[in-house]
């Protein structure tokens, strides 16, 4: 099967100027295989609504498999899958666990099926691009194309000449709940709630999602179905497709698990209808505004060019000039991957569900949700702060609307919902990061505020468990409580949000405070054995945790002590005190010894998050720089490429990506809180990057690159602004004052 992104055409300005149109270099499908959870369907920079090929449920040719649950898929598409089910709706990118992957549109063609296994079909012709997916469906030869808008979706789909169906399935989908609700307005209409919830098995998180549906020609039937219980197969009525019952001209309310609509068609040869589908977690009354709003009318084609333009006008936030066509691919994608999550979460009208409630809020500006701080908090939102401050700035702000609403920070967020998935206090590190890059449009009192709470509260803290015996131990004792996830890591992970908290607190003056968390944040010493060499579990009474195996926990395998990890990738994640950890494990020979040790004996790990910034970590010791430069460029080359398995691993909402993007721009912010990022050889001969003059003084970040040959990667010199300069560390401030920073590159 040839699978394909859009080459698209180049823009032609008013001006009669060419300008670059940065989508071609985006390829959809990289990341949607080798569990990068990715998907090639239509979405808009932090859309709402997102139209997604769904290709998990069932696998043709291997048993007809229903792989959901038993593949733990978090992805509503899968590269190697070729057996589509329908297009969901509403959607999630790179992330660990299922939900969403909802609301799903399928059209079909001759005698009508309810059953997905029976009524799916394989594919072929694939494209996409930003913006806009298509297939065609080989069982029914039609042709399919999806679009969207902020909150809405728009599917076209081409039909032969006979009996069509477009059928609309509340019970498929990667959310664990089968609970819907429906009603047939008229024969152009449908309108309706699907539940969804329990990311990771989270019994406690439970959401409607509201929709309505409008046709662009009234059916010629329709009607509703249910999905009846197994125990019932021999009841007289199962003649209806097994146990999939119709109910034909239904247009009462149904409500119940595993239920949908199916309208019918007597098409012409070629001929389309469109299908456009308004959501709101709100109401249904909110995602018919949405849709009346967003898509007054049925013109896929023009809401295919919006967006494609809204894409562009992100994009060319950042030109690159040099490198190869994949090289700008593998770079752009990335880029576009980073502005899929958080996305918004209010409707057009403002309205949006309150944190951790069933009330309505209110918003003039953007509210935004799906924060998976514990992956991102370390590049991506230093990332926006950088090169999209307007949106770092909001999702801040929406941040502290969660607080106040609900009494705590994020840790882990979706849809209003705190999942509570992964450990520590990542909200902190990305409040003090981005008030310190320059993002002050927020109330810093309440940050800190918020911050504090979570810092100092010992009982009930919802977002420092374990906060008792870390305060007065200075670590977390294995053992010492039933429900704690990695004493050392989370640990950690307490250490680098009490370092952010410090660093505000002397930028406001609050010294006392200063000195307290500073001190604080360096308790990881408590735990390095100088046997080892490693940061060790230890117990309340002190003594170490025996038997201890460093490499015990690869592979996402659980281990006690670690959280996705073991203790070499966890060994150096002190990003704050790097210069005492070198003291600690025994000078700085010993350090790039251990550090190289780490990458030789496979013992790091691209695909997960804490040992992310260790190829940085050379920077540190003069001499040894080189390693750093050609440990990145090594693993860009080994992980990172213009195919489906393109990305080393689960996206985690745009982190990996991050990675890439710094990465290949030469820059890496290798601690949060900390302004300063490690220098490392860029990949394109020259960059740009635009800034915004409302948070940054300079108009334009520009980054070069001379070398004698391709292959050069080594860094000969640096200079910035036309001056020499001297070290692999460099400010913040000095790259946000219309600076140019230029590398020269030599062999090694």
């Amino acid at each position: 099967m040839t699978k394909y992104f859009t080459i698209l055409p180049f823009l032609i300005y008013c001006s009669s100027a060419f300008a670059q149109d940065y989508t071609q270099f985006v390829n959809p499908f990289i990341g949607t295989s080798n569990y990068g959870a990715t998907h090639p369907g239509a979405v808009l920079p932090a859309g709402m609504a997102s139209v997604s090929p769904f290709n998990v449920a069932y696998k043709k040719g291997d048993g007809n498999v229903f792989e959901k649950d038993s593949e733990w898929h978090s992805r509503t598409y899968v590269h190697e899958n070729n057996f589509l089910t329908g297009y969901s709706h509403v959607n999630l990118s790179g992330v660990g666990c299922p939900d969403l992957g909802s609301i799903l549109l399928m059209p079909t063609t001759g005698k009508l099926e309810l059953d997905p296994e029976k009524y799916g079909s394989t594919y072929r012709l694939e494209q996409a691009s930003p913006g806009y997916y298509s297939n065609h469906l080989t069982k029914y030869n039609i042709k399919t194309e999806v679009s969207a808008t902020m909150r809405t979706g728009i599917s076209r789909y081409t039909f032969p000449a006979g009996e069509s169906h477009i059928l609309l399935n509340l019970g498929l989908g990667l959310t664990n709940e089968t609970g819907a609700a429906l009603k047939i307005v008229s024969h152009t209409e449908i309108e309706g709630y699907k539940l969804i919830g329990t990311f990771c098995y989270n019994p406690e998180d439970v959401r409607p999602v509201y929709f309505v549906a409008k046709f662009s020609r009234p059916a010629d039937k329709f009607g509703a179905w249910k999905k009846m219980p197994e125990y019932t197969a021999e009841a007289a009525w199962t003649t209806y497709n097994n146990i999939y019952k119709p109910y034909n001209g239904y247009s009462y309310e149904m409500a119940g698990e595993n239920i949908g609509t199916y309208f019918s068609f007597q098409t012409r040869e070629g001929e389309a209808i469109e299908v456009k589908i308004g959501i709101s977690y709100v109401s249904i009354a909110n995602a018919r505004e949405n849709l009346e709003k967003e898509q007054p009318a049925f013109s896929f084609d023009q809401t295919a060019a919006k967006a494609k333009s809204v894409w562009n006008s992100l994009l060319k936030r950042i030109e690159v000039q040099g490198g190869t066509d994949d090289e700008k691919t593998i770079f752009y994608t990335a880029l576009y991957h980073i502005l899929l999550h958080p996305n918004i979460f209010q409707d057009v009208n403002g309205d949006y569900p309150l944190m951790e409630s069933s009330g309505i809020g209110k918003t003039n500006g953007n509210r935004y949700t799906v924060f998976s701080l514990w992956d991102t908090y370390r590049n991506l939102h230093p990332f926006l702060s950088l090169v999209y401050p307007e949106l770092q700035s909001d999702m801040i702000n929406s941040m502290l609307s969660m607080y106040k609403e609900s009494g705590w920070l994020p840790k882990w967020e979706l849809l209003g919902m705190e999942t509570n998935v992964m450990v520590g206090d990542p909200a902190t590190p990305v409040l003090v990061d981005s008030w310190l890059r320059g993002i002050k449009d927020f109330d810093i009192d309440q940050a800190y505020e918020a911050m504090k709470k979570a810092a100092i509260t010992t009982d009930g803290n919802k977002l420092r468990p374990g906060i008792e015996k870390y305060s007065t131990l200075g670590y977390i004792p294995e053992g010492a409580y039933d429900n704690l996830w990695g004493t050392v890591s989370t640990t950690l992970e307490y250490n680098i949000s009490d370092w952010n908290l410090a660093q505000l607190a002397r930028e406001l003056g609050k010294n006392d405070d200063y000195k307290y968390f500073n001190k604080r944040a360096l308790s990881y010493r408590n735990y390095f054995d100088k046997f080892s060499g490693m940061l060790r579990p230890r117990m309340s009474d002190g003594s170490w945790l025996t038997p201890f195996d460093p490499k015990a926990g690869a592979n996402f395998e659980p281990v006690v002590g670690f959280v996705e990890g073991n203790a070499w990738q966890y060994r150096f994640y002190v990003p704050h005190d790097i210069n005492g950890m070198i003291k600690l494990v025994g000078g700085s020979k010993k350090f790039v010894n251990e550090l190289q040790r780490c990458f030789d004996e496979g013992n790091y790990d691209m695909a997960n998050e804490p040992d992310i910034t260790y190829p940085f970590l050379f920077n540190y010791v003069k001499g040894e720089e080189w390693r750093s430069q050609l440990k990145v460029r090594e693993l860009i080359g080994k992980h990172y490429s213009n195919t489906p398995s393109g990305i080393p691993g689960n996206d985690d909402t745009g982190t990996l990506s991050a990675w890439l993007v710094y990465s290949m721009l030469g820059i890496y912010p290798h601690c949060p809180g900390d302004m300063s990022y490690a220098l490392v050889s860029p990949v394109f001969d020259k960059v740009t990057i635009h800034l915004n003059q409302k948070y940054y003084p300079g108009e334009r970040l520009v980054i070069q690159t001379e070398k004698n040959k391709p292959g050069d990667v080594i860094i000969e010199k640096v200079k910035l602004n036309g001056a020499p300069y001297n070290g692999y560390f460099i400010d913040h401030q000095n790259l946000i004052n219309g600076s140019e920073l230029l590398f020269k590159l030599k062999g090694h």
